[in-house]
């Protein structure tokens, strides 16, 4: 699995801080965006964000590469609907070896659920390689490839959903894969846009408590985990 920020837009907290104050102040947009220096935009919206005010910082966009990861957690990943995918497709690309597929680490880490993994990714890539050599279209053979092949996606979301996606997708409660990279999309956001993203991770560590009711998971902490989050 790899998550890297591709790109995202140029002086974000300046925008966001722009947009903030258009909302709410005489003059124009130009002359605020002229105007306004990095500490006072991270005041602006950390003030504004903090009244929960939240549709100015959805100027700001950032684009990721997902790459090597299961289409089970592209399947997650794509009911955020308000983002922009492009996904690597099965049309054009090929499966033929193990290294194709993602091995999830609960299968990984038991042996002879292992061993039974890896035979029936084995036969399923024999039997696609048959079908290729049989002149069946590719986008016919792929209907027998499992959830755990692998695949590539581009992903762009403003600053807003992100956060939106951070609340669900760094709980405890999230599918191990579409968790840690989410949590990987927080760490490299964080780096280029501190004050949009300041709060961000699982809805605990903004509301201070577990939403999930009866379902938190046992082993939650709140405040370890807003620990991590805060310094992630």
């Amino acid at each position: 699995m790899k998550v890297k920020l591709l790109r995202y837009t140029e002086d974000a907290e300046l925008l966001c801080g722009t947009a903030a104050l258009t909302s709410t102040k005489r003059g124009s947009p130009s002359q605020f965006f002229e105007e306004m220096d990095s500490e006072k935009a991270k005041r602006i919206i950390r003030r504004v964000t903090g009244y929960g005010h939240t549709s100015v910082i959805e100027h700001a966009c950032f684009t990721f590469s997902i790459e090597g990861v299961s289409r089970a957690m592209t399947h997650q990943l794509i009911r955020h609907r308000i983002a922009s995918y492009t996904q690597q497709s099965q049309r054009y690309v090929t499966y033929n070896t193990l290294e194709n597929y993602v091995t999830p680490p609960s299968i990984r880490d038991n042996k002879e659920a292992k061993k039974l993994f890896d035979e029936t990714l084995a036969k399923i890539s024999e039997v696609y390689q048959k079908l290729l050599r049989m002149n069946i279209p590719k986008e016919d053979a792929r209907f027998i490839l499992p959830n755990a092949a692998k695949t590539n996606i581009i992903v762009t979301m403003n600053a807003r959903e992100l956060r939106h996606f951070f609340n669900l997708r760094c709980c405890m409660r999230a599918q191990w894969e579409i968790r840690e990279v989410a949590i990987e999309m927080l760490r490299q956001v964080k780096k280029v846009a501190p004050a949009l993203f300041e709060n961000a991770g699982p809805s605990c560590v903004e509301l201070g408590y577990c939403p999930e009711g009866k379902m938190k998971p046992p082993e939650c902490n709140i405040e370890e985990i807003k620990k991590r989050f805060r310094n992630l």
